[in-house]
């Protein structure tokens, strides 16, 4: 019992390094992104924006839950809103 425990422990940690390793990335794209769309202008940053809530509507499966895409439409007008332009 102790062994599968630890076993479980050890799993536990796994997953949590991996998420936080996955955390780490999702930020940095966020920074870089938010960087270079600061270097666009403000028809650009919406042009972008279009785009990829477009990318985002075909590459939506009929078969996933449609809070999925509302969160992403949100965070891309984030991204999209903290760039001055």
């Amino acid at each position: 019992m102790k062994n599968l425990i630890a076993e479980l422990l050890i799993k536990l940690a796994e997953k949590e390094c991996e998420a936080e390793a996955l955390i780490a990335k999702v930020d940095a794209l966020e920074i870089a992104v938010t960087a270079m769309l600061e270097r666009m202008s403000r028809d650009q940053q919406q042009d972008i924006a279009l785009l990829l809530k477009t990318a985002i509507s075909r590459a939506d499966d009929p078969a996933a839950p449609k809070p999925t895409s509302r969160l992403l439409y949100d965070y891309v007008e984030k991204i999209v809103q903290q760039s001055p332009g």
